[in-house]
C-alpha cells in the first residue's frame, strides 16, 4: 500500500516538473523509460586542487559535497591531471582516451603554422578532427555537454556554451516567443532566484573592485572583471544547472557539465584566497541540485561523480617580478644570435605572445587586442614564423633560427638572463641518451635522470610529471624550448600572463587534481592510489555498460575483523517502482561485507523477469551463492540467500514451521507464504562460523514456533553447530517481542551490544531485522545506513556489523 501511494506521488511530481515541461516546449527528445538503464553525470569543478578541496570542506565552504563523504558512502580519491595540466588535455583524456592532445590552451598550429586557441572553434574542431581521435570512442555519445571544449560525441544541438555551438542550443534559439513566455513563466522563481543572486554577487564583485584598486590593480581591468565575474559564477552556473537538470528528465545517457566559477576567480585573485573560496558555496548548491534531480529520475538510474580537471598554483607574475614581460627578455637575452630575433612586449613581429583565453574568460578584453595583432601578421611570408607563446606558467619558443650557437647555449642564457626558471628542449635521440636536456639555476639537466631533482620531495607525482614533460616536448605542435616557471628551486612559482593562479605545467597543486567517487566505483588500478582522466573513462564506460567491477575479496577492514549484513531487497524491486539487482548490488558492494543474508529473492519468477537474482546478485559481486527456496512453483523459486567470498559450505536448508491451525491467518498473501531458513559453515582465519540465515512469519503464533525451531536440535542445537554462530534475517519482530526475548536468552542482540551505538529501525524507522550473535564474538561496530540509494533500492534498510570472532588454532579448514 505504502509503495503503491509512493509511486503515485512520484508520477504526479513527474507531471508538474519544471524540466519536462520544458523538455516538452522546447521539443526535445527523449531516450524513453528504462529505469534499470545505467546513467551518468560527470560534474567537473574547474581548477580545484585535492588540497583546496580538502580546505573547502573543513571550512564549511562545501557542507553537500561533505556530507555525500560522510552519509552517502563516496570516497575522496586522488586524480593526476597529467601535463599539460590543462581543460583541453583533460577533457581530451577524458572523452576519448587520447594524452596530451594539445601542449598547452594556447600553441603554434603545425599543420597551419598558425597560433590558435582552444576557445577558437575553428581549432577545438581541427584538433578534434586529427588522427589520434578517429577510430576512438567518444564518451559522450548520445549524451550531451555544458562548457567543454570538445563536442566528445555528442549529437548537434546538445553541445551547450561550446566554442562549436555557443548558447544553449538550436532548440532554445529558435523557440518562440509564446514558448519564452511560458517557459520564463514556469520558470519565474529560478529566474528571481537568478536574478538575487546576481545582485548580490555584483555587490560582492565591486567592493573587490574597490579593494582591488586600493592594492594597485589597474582600475580598468578591476571593472571589466565585474560583469565577467557575474556572467561566469552565477548566470553560466544557473544555466547550466538549469539545462543539466532538463537533460536528466529527457533520460540522457551521459552528461558532462564544467563548473568554471572558482578557477576564474583563482587566476584573478589566487586559488587560496577567500575571494576564490567563496564562489565554491554556490558550486556546492548547484551540485545538491543536479545530485537530487538525478537520484529523483524515473527515466534512468543515473549515478554522479564529482572531479576536477586540474589545481592551480598561488604564482606571481613575471612581469610583475621582473618589469618587462617575457617577449621583451627573450629579444634582450638572444641579441647576440646570428640572426637575433625581434620579439616586441607580448608579441614577435611573425607571432604572438598569447593569454590565456577562454569562452567565458577574464580576458576578452585581451582576446580584441590579440585578434588585431594576428591581422597584422602576415603568415604568408614564411612556412616557420617566430612565435612565442605564453600561457600561465608554461611559454613555448617556436622556429627561432640559431645559427651557430648551440641549443644548450640558448637554454642557458634564457635562464640566467631572462631569469626563467626551467628550460627544456628535445635532442636526437639517435646521439643521446636522454631524449630531453634543458638547463635551470644549478646547471644543466637530463630527463628522465635528473626529474626527481627537478621535481622536488613533496611533488605527490613525480615520476609521471617528469615521463609527460619528455613525452610534451616531442608533441608536433610543442616549442623548440619549453619554458616552465616553476621547478623544485623556485619558492614562488612564476606565471607568464598577468594572473595570481596559474596552472598548465607540472607544478605539485596544478597537477593534483581530485575525484569524488562512489565507494564501489573502483580505480582500474587501486594499487597506483590515484586516479588520471584515463582512469575516470575507462570507469565510466564499463558503468555505462553494466560492466563496472564490483569485486570484494579485498576486504578493506583489518584481517581479523569480519562484516556481515543481513538485506531484504524486496524481490529487487526499489520504493520507487524499479526492478534493479544492479541496484542492490551496488547497496552490497558500498559496504564490502564478508557474508551477505539476502531475504525475499526471486529466481526465474515471471513477475521479475524470469531472472535468477540470487545467481544475477553472486555473479556482479564475485561471491559464491547457496540459495534456499520457501516457494518452489515449477521452475520459479523464492527465497533467501548466503553471499560470500570466503570458504564456506552448506550444512543444512529447509522450510520452518507454519503457523497454527486456525491461527495466523491475515489478508494478506504473504501470509501462506512457507518460511525457511538456511545454514552455511565459514571459514574464517583458521575458525569456523556457524551462519543461518532466515526470514519468519508475519504472525506471532507462527514466529513463536519457528522461533522454537530454530533454538531446537535441527538448527542451533545441532552438535554440527558449534563454535561461533550467527543468525540473522528478517525476523518480522520488534526487539521487545516475546520472539526475540527467546532468541536473547541464547544469543546476543548485535545492535543492543554494540558499544557508543543506538539501535536504529530497517524498516519504517522500526527493528524487525536483526543480527544475533554468540557470546564469544566481539561487536566492533554496527551500521544501517539510511542513503539515497539504500531508501530508494528496497522497502529495508541493510543492517550490517562488523565483528571480531576468537582465534581458535584447533580449527582445521573446510574440506
Amino acid at each position: 500500500m505504502l509503495s503503491r501511494v509512493g509511486l503515485s506521488i512520484r508520477r504526479w511530481r513527474r507531471r508538474f516538473s519544471r524540466s519536462e515541461w520544458i523538455a516538452k516546449l522546447l521539443g526535445l527528445s527523449t531516450s524513453g523509460r528504462q529505469p534499470h538503464a545505467p546513467g551518468l553525470i560527470l560534474i567537473q569543478i574547474d581548477g580545484l586542487a585535492h588540497p583546496e578541496l580538502l580546505k573547502a570542506l573543513s571550512g564549511g565552504r562545501m557542507p553537500f559535497l561533505k556530507g555525500l563523504i560522510r552519509k552517502e558512502h563516496y570516497r575522496l580519491e586522488h586524480m593526476f591531471s597529467g601535463i599539460p595540466s590543462t581543460t583541453p588535455a583533460v577533457q581530451a583524456e577524458l572523452f576519448y582516451g587520447v594524452r596530451q592532445a594539445v601542449p598547452a590552451f594556447g600553441f603554434l598550429i603545425h599543420e597551419t603554422q598558425k597560433l590558435g586557441r582552444m576557445y577558437d572553434p575553428e581549432v577545438a574542431a581541427l584538433v578534434e578532427s586529427r588522427d589520434m581521435f578517429k577510430h576512438r570512442d567518444p564518451l559522450l555519445r548520445d549524451g550531451s555537454c555544458y562548457l567543454s571544449l570538445f563536442r566528445a560525441g555528442t549529437k548537434t544541438g546538445e553541445a551547450h556554451f561550446c566554442p562549436a555551438d555557443q548558447g544553449w542550443g538550436p532548440a532554445l534559439r529558435s523557440a518562440s516567443p509564446w514558448t519564452i513566455a511560458v517557459l520564463i513563466l514556469t520558470n519565474l522563481w529560478s529566474l528571481i532566484r537568478t536574478a538575487a543572486l546576481i545582485v548580490v554577487e555584483l555587490l560582492l564583485s565591486l567592493v573587490d573592485c574597490i579593494r582591488g584598486v586600493m592594492q594597485g590593480q589597474n582600475l580598468l581591468k578591476e571593472l571589466m572583471f565585474v560583469p565577467t565575474r557575474v556572467g561566469i559564477t552565477i548566470l553560466s552556473r544557473e544555466f547550466c544547472t538549469m539545462g543539466v537538470k532538463v537533460d536528466i528528465s529527457r533520460g540522457l545517457p551521459i552528461i558532462y557539465v564544467n563548473l568554471l566559477g572558482y578557477d576564474e576567480q583563482s587566476h584573478r585573485r589566487g586559488p587560496r584566497s577567500a575571494f576564490a573560496h567563496w564562489v565554491l558555496k554556490g558550486i556546492d548548491d548547484a551540485i545538491a541540485r543536479i545530485w537530487r534531480a538525478a537520484h529523483a529520475s524515473d527515466r534512468r538510474h543515473y549515478d554522479v561523480w564529482i572531479f576536477s580537471d586540474h589545481g592551480q598554483e598561488q604564482t606571481k607574475p613575471y612581469e610583475e617580478v621582473f618589469g618587462r614581460s617575457l617577449g621583451d627578455a627573450l629579444s634582450e637575452t638572444l641579441s647576440d644570435l646570428a640572426k637575433p630575433p625581434e620579439i616586441e612586449p607580448g608579441q614577435s613581429r611573425h607571432g604572438v605572445q598569447l593569454e590565456r583565453a577562454r569562452l567565458f574568460g577574464s580576458e576578452w578584453m585581451d582576446k580584441k587586442d590579440i585578434e588585431k595583432q594576428e591581422e597584422s601578421v602576415d603568415y604568408s611570408t614564411s612556412k616557420t614564423p617566430l612565435a612565442l607563446t605564453a600561457l600561465g606558467p608554461l611559454a613555448m619558443l617556436y622556429n627561432l633560427e640559431l645559427g651557430n650557437i648551440s641549443r644548450e647555449q640558448v637554454a642557458r642564457k634564457i635562464v640566467e638572463q631572462a631569469h626563467v626558471p626551467l628550460v627544456l628542449y628535445r635532442v636526437d635521440p639517435t646521439s643521446a641518451k636522454s631524449p630531453v636536456h634543458g638547463w635551470w639555476k644549478h646547471g644543466p639537466v637530463r630527463l628522465p635522470e635528473d626529474g626527481r631533482k627537478l621535481m622536488g620531495d613533496e611533488h605527490p607525482y613525480p615520476e609521471q610529471s617528469i615521463a609527460d614533460m619528455i613525452s610534451l616536448c616531442s608533441h608536433p605542435d610543442s616549442g623548440d624550448f619549453m619554458m616552465y616557471g616553476w621547478c623544485s628551486s623556485e619558492e614562488q612559482p612564476l606565471t607568464f600572463a598577468m594572473e595570481n593562479g596559474s596552472h598548465g605545467a607540472a607544478g605539485p597543486r596544478e597537477t593534483h587534481a581530485f575525484a569524488l567517487m562512489p565507494k564501489d566505483i573502483q580505480p582500474p588500478d587501486p594499487r597506483l592510489g590515484y586516479w588520471r582522466p584515463q582512469d575516470l573513462r575507462t570507469a565510466a564506460r564499463a558503468y555505462l555498460r553494466g560492466a563496472h567491477p564490483m569485486k570484494l575479496d579485498e576486504h578493506q577492514l583489518p584481517q581479523k575483523t569480519l562484516r556481515v549484513m543481513t538485506y531484504n531487497v524486496h524481490s529487487c524491486k526499489g520504493t520507487d517502482g524499479t526492478l534493479s539487482p544492479q541496484r542492490i548490488a551496488r547497496v552490497i558492494a558500498r559496504y564490502r561485507p564478508d557474508i551477505v543474508a539476502l531475504q525475499e529473492l526471486d529466481v526465474k519468477r515471471k513477475r521479475t523477469g524470469g531472472l535468477d537474482q540470487a545467481e544475477r546478485l553472486a555473479r556482479l559481486l564475485s561471491m559464491d551463492v547457496h540459495f534456499q527456496p520457501a516457494i518452489n512453483l515449477n521452475e520459479e523459486r523464492y527465497g533467501d540467500a548466503i553471499l560470500t567470498h570466503l570458504p564456506a559450505k552448506l550444512i543444512k536448508k529447509g522450510i520452518l514451521p507454519g503457523p497454527p491451525k486456525g491461527k495466523g491467518r491475515l489478508f494478506n498473501p504473504a501470509a501462506d507464504e512457507p518460511r525457511g531458513a538456511i545454514w552455511v559453515e565459514v571459514e574464517h582465519n583458521g575458525s569456523k562460523i556457524q551462519v543461518i540465515n532466515t526470514h519468519l512469519g508475519l504472525s506471532r503464533a507462527e514466529r513463536l514456533l519457528q522461533v522454537d525451531a530454530l533454538l531446537g536440535p535441527e538448527w542451533l542445537s545441532n552438535p554440527r553447530c558449534k563454535g561461533e554462530r550467527i543468525l540473522l534475517g528478517d525476523f518480522n519482530a520488534l526487539p521487545t517481542s516475546a520472539e526475540c526475548k527467546r532468541l536473547c536468552g541464547y544469543l546476543r542482540d548485535a545492535q543492543e551490544q554494540a558499544p557508543r551505538h543506538s539501535p536504529k529501525g530497517t524498516f519504517l524507522k522500526v527493528r524487525i531485522d536483526h543480527i544475533f550473535l554468540s557470546a564469544g564474538i566481539v561487536i566492533k561496530k554496527v551500521r544501517v545506513p539510511r542513503t539515497v540509494l539504500t531508501r530508494q533500492a528496497s522497502d529495508h534498510l541493510p543492517l550490517i556489523v562488523d565483528i571480531e570472532v576468537p582465534f581458535r588454532p584447533e580449527a582445521s579448514k573446510i574440506p
